[in-house]
C-alpha cells in the first residue's frame, strides 16, 4: 500500500466555505478541499490523500483585523507547520481580506504577505529530519462588486485588488513556489462578489486536483 500524503490548506473563509449572504458553511464534500481530496483519491495511481484544513474567515496575509484577534495568517503559522508536519504539500490561498475596507493596502502588500508567509514555513521550527514541504500557492479570485451584507466590509476592494493575482505570481515564481491562478477557472461569487459559490467550489476543486497530483508525485519541481 502507498505511504498516505499530506496536504495542509491554510487559508480563509473563501475555503472554509461560507455560503454566501450567510453565516453558514458548506459541508466538507461541498468546498473545494473537499472536492480536491475526492479527486485525488479517487484516482488509482496518486495513492492516500490525507487533507488537513485550517481557515479561519477575515483571516489576512500579514495585517491584523482591528476588531477580531487572530485574523494575521503570519502570526502563529509557524505552530501549525510544526503541529502538521511531516507534510507533503502546503497550499496557501489568501489576499481576499487584506482589501477590506479598513485596510489601505494595494496588491503589492499582500503579495509581500505572502513571499513573508513562504518563508515563515520554510523556516518553521519542525524536528529534525522532517524535510520542508513544496508550497502551492493560490490566488483567490477577484473581487467583483462586494455587495449584500458582506458588501460595506468589502467597499472598494474591487478597485485596490486589481493586479493582485499578477501579483501573488510574481512573489511566487520569485520564490521558486507552484503556482495557479484561481481566476482561470472561475470569478468571484455571483451572489457577494466575494466568496465561492457551490458550484464555483466545484470547479475549483476539480482544477486543482491535476496540480497537486503532479506536486505530490514530484513531476513538478516547486
Amino acid at each position: 500500500m502507498p505511504m498516505t500524503k499530506h496536504i495542509l490548506v491554510y487559508s480563509d473563509s473563501l475555503t472554509w466555505g461560507i455560503v454566501p449572504t450567510t453565516r453558514q458553511r458548506l459541508a466538507f464534500e461541498g468546498r473545494w478541499p473537499g472536492v480536491l481530496h475526492a479527486a485525488l483519491n479517487t484516482a488509482e495511481d496518486h495513492g492516500r490523500i490525507r487533507l488537513t484544513e485550517d481557515c479561519l474567515n477575515g483571516r489576512r496575509t500579514a495585517f491584523d483585523d482591528p476588531f477580531k484577534p487572530g485574523r494575521n495568517a503570519l502570526s502563529g503559522i509557524q505552530q501549525v507547520i510544526e503541529a502538521q508536519s511531516p507534510l507533503d504539500l502546503v497550499i496557501l490561498l489568501l489576499g481576499t481580506n487584506d482589501f477590506q475596507s479598513m485596510h489601505q493596502n494595494k496588491p503589492w502588500h499582500s503579495a509581500t504577505g505572502i513571499a513573508a508567509l513562504i518563508n515563515a514555513i520554510r523556516t518553521a521550527p519542525v524536528e529534525p529530519g522532517i524535510p520542508v514541504p513544496p508550497i502551492l500557492v493560490i490566488a483567490p479570485p477577484q473581487l467583483d462588486n462586494p455587495r449584500g451584507p458582506i458588501g460595506p466590509k468589502f467597499e472598494g476592494g474591487d478597485v485596490a485588488s486589481r493586479g493582485l493575482a499578477q501579483a501573488i505570481r510574481q512573489v511566487s515564481e520569485d520564490a521558486g513556489c507552484a503556482f495557479f491562478d484561481s481566476n482561470t477557472v472561475t470569478t468571484s461569487s455571483t451572489q457577494d462578489g466575494v466568496h465561492l459559490d457551490a458550484d464555483q467550489h466545484h470547479a475549483l476543486g476539480l482544477a486543482l486536483a491535476p496540480v497537486v497530483a503532479r506536486l505530490l508525485t514530484d513531476e513538478i519541481v516547486d
